[in-house]
């Protein structure tokens, strides 16, 4: 069930500013993190409302009317769930020409709503900026906020962290969490039912996908290699599409809260009978790079050309995360490509 996965961190470029996105770890969230208030019939809860997070609890006495987000996919929930922030977090590698990340420049201009204003997040938060926005809230539970910084965002507002620890929290947790602080806890249950049916409905299209095997890789530089573990968010995208996870990817150790494992070039081998290798790149000098490893190309999927990758950066962003605006924006870009790729690998 695609609302069970667990995510270990946020994991999405492999660059040193965007292995922020590639290696983390994480636990699963338990029970009592999962709870939420009670919502009318209309989606609308009741305030005050108490969320209690790693780092403190946030206590929000009334709906929340200006929001601002740190880290990733609290700005999509929010959107989806009628609420855009006046200010989030930018994120330049996934971002297009417009300097948004592409489904929430598109989701805001179709709402009418004013685009929010972005501001450095990370190990430099700018706070300035955070406070000349005057939210209401700051919601941050999939996010890498260390306690210091939190003991200066809750003096702002009400600051909604990790439930357990950073980078650590599931994308259906994340929308249960958004929801639960903006009211609207019912509307929230909404999403993840939709999100579901959206992927369930795009594997309905390509019934070939069933017996296609595959594992998701990437590499920290040349002579390196990692798979990331069936868990991993981007690999539940992947599996939710009809696909299936080559068995061989469960032999590989872990490497400690990452939801990966590191395997090393020289274990390439490994996955002579991954059908397709899902990957990705930081930009075309990369790919050109690892792609001139012997040991890569002699993988059989690689050597095919059955090899689903990119060098697109909103596109590899949109792929590896979960969430209501993603999931719409990126379907239609990946069917082609796996398409592709199964075509080559002759299935």
């Amino acid at each position: 069930m695609l609302g069970s996965t667990r995510l270990r961190r946020h994991t999405i470029a492999a660059t040193a500013a965007a292995l922020t996105l590639v290696l983390g770890g994480c636990s699963s969230g338990s029970d009592d993190e999962k709870k939420t208030t009670e919502s009318s019939a209309k989606g609308e809860g009741s305030f005050p409302v108490s969320i209690k997070n790693a780092l403190g609890t946030a206590e929000i006495d009334a709906k929340p009317e200006r929001i601002v987000t740190l880290g990733q996919g609290s700005a999509e929930t929010a959107i989806a769930l009628g609420h855009t922030p006046v200010g989030m977090e930018s994120y330049e590698w996934g971002s297009d020409k417009t300097g948004y990340l592409p489904w929430i420049h598109e989701a805001v201009t179709k709402s009418g709503d004013k685009l929010p204003k972005q501001f450095t997040g990370g190990e430099d938060i700018d706070i300035e900026a955070i406070t000349e926005l005057e939210p209401d809230v700051i919601l941050a539970p999939w996010s890498g906020i260390t306690q210091e910084q939190y003991d200066i965002l809750k003096d702002i507002a009400p600051t909604v962290a990790y439930p357990d620890q950073a980078w650590s929290t599931d994308w259906d947790q994340q929308i249960d969490i958004i929801g639960q602080a903006l009211g609207r806890t019912e509307d929230a249950k909404g999403l993840k039912t939709k999100i579901e049916k959206q992927l369930a409905d795009a594997a309905a299209t390509r019934p070939n996908y069933k017996d296609v095997t595959f594992s998701y890789i990437y590499n920290t530089g040349p002579g390196t290699l990692g798979v990331f573990k069936p868990e991993e968010q981007r690999v539940t995208m992947v599996s939710s599409l009809g696909l299936t996870v080559d068995p061989v990817v469960n032999t590989f150790k872990e490497t400690e809260g990452t939801d990966s494992a590191l395997i090393g070039l020289e274990n390439a081998e490994k996955l002579k009978d991954s059908d397709l290798v899902f990957t990705f790149y930081m930009d075309a000098k990369s790919r050109k790079e690892i792609e001139a490893q012997p040991l890569y190309g002699a993988i059989p999927a690689v050597r095919k050309g059955a090899v689903v990758a990119s060098d697109d950066t909103p596109f590899v962003t949109a792929s590896s995360i979960i969430n209501p605006l993603t999931v719409p924006w990126v379907i239609d870009r990946y069917l082609p490509v796996i398409d592709k790729a199964v075509a080559a690998a002759g299935k």
